[in-house]
């Protein structure tokens, strides 16, 4: 294994330099590809490939590559981007890519989808892979033809579903309790103990690499998080801790809460991060994966490295 090459995508975003750091850890060669010329991260070689928004020449790229991580795609941005965009980059480009990967005679095809490919429902029960998806916004649905696309083409490909994902450099959600847990006040939030599927960044790139081995399944998407889920009131314990301090949560009654939400016009954002979102990385598990961190002691470390206390 060691020595062997990987073609990486989108290496310089929020995950991307999380995964190079694993695989080079674990003996890879790197090459990112990159859309423009950009810093390439240490011990790293560099190819141009362009927009993947246009129809891009993979060849170059791929000499030589004995495998491919495609993290590159257009993020969850909400409503209102066009789901031709989303159709043309996330669903199109991989799509492409991994035919060109199948022609260059790479041997595997790791490709982040979403769990937003299953479901993008809150409070129902936990989802499991064998579940039938139903994605309910244009992002989920182009990962989700990237996923079908993938099952039709005749050589090994891994497709991973992450759930939310944190880490230092986190943005959106995971931010703002990060926000929340540096305010020097008690939160009335420690009612919030519905459970909730997160990933540590650590843990998805060691994921990546698991699934880059043999040991790891080929031709099947596999769900990607923590493998014990954690509740709102215990993800800001964690961080608070990780500040050295107290968890200094009261109990205020849900109901309450959603009313106060509802009255400064957040009744939807309160509904999330007062539901449940469980995903069960069963396949990685039975297969052999076992992430690095848990939980807590990455949420722990989080609150460190963002220098509140």
């Amino acid at each position: 294994m060691n020595g062997e090459r990987v073609l990486v995508t989108g290496a310089g975003g929020f995950i991307g330099p999380h995964v190079v750091a694993a695989l080079k850890a674990a003996g890879y060669r790197i090459r990112v590809a990159q859309r423009s010329a950009a810093p390439v991260p240490a011990g790293a070689e560099a190819v141009v490939t362009g927009d993947l928004a246009t129809l891009v020449d993979w060849s170059a790229a791929l000499e030589g590559v004995q495998h491919v991580v495609h993290l590159a795609g257009l993020a969850h941005a909400g409503p209102g981007l066009d789901e031709d965009l989303y159709r043309r980059i996330n669903t199109r480009a991989t799509l492409d890519l991994a035919e060109a990967a199948r022609r260059a005679g790479v041997s595997r095809f790791v490709c982040i989808s979403s769990i937003k490919a299953q479901s993008g429902a809150f409070d129902g029960p936990p989802l499991r892979e064998d579940d039938a998806p139903a994605p309910d916004d244009a992002y989920g649905r182009s990962k989700l033809a990237a996923e079908q696309g993938l099952a039709r083409l005749d050589f090994d490909w891994v497709a991973l579903r992450p759930v939310l994902v944190y880490g230092p450099g986190v943005k959106a959600n995971m931010a703002a309790l990060l926000k929340l847990a540096r305010l020097p006040v008690p939160l009335p939030l420690g009612a919030l103990i519905a459970p909730r599927s997160l990933l540590a960044v650590e843990n998805l790139a060691d994921a990546v690499q698991f699934a880059l081995t043999p040991a790891c399944p080929a031709r099947r998407v596999f769900t990607v998080a923590d493998p014990e889920p954690i509740s709102v009131a215990a993800i800001l314990t964690a961080l608070r801790a990780g500040m050295g301090r107290g968890p200094g949560l009261v109990a205020v009654p849900l109901g309450l809460l959603r009313l106060a939400a509802r009255l400064v016009g957040h009744e939807d954002a309160f509904v999330k991060l007062s539901g449940s979102l469980v995903a069960l990385p069963e396949g990685l598990l039975r297969a052999g994966w076992r992430p690095p961190l848990t939980t807590r002691t990455a949420l722990e470390r989080l609150a460190a490295s963002s220098g509140a206390g």
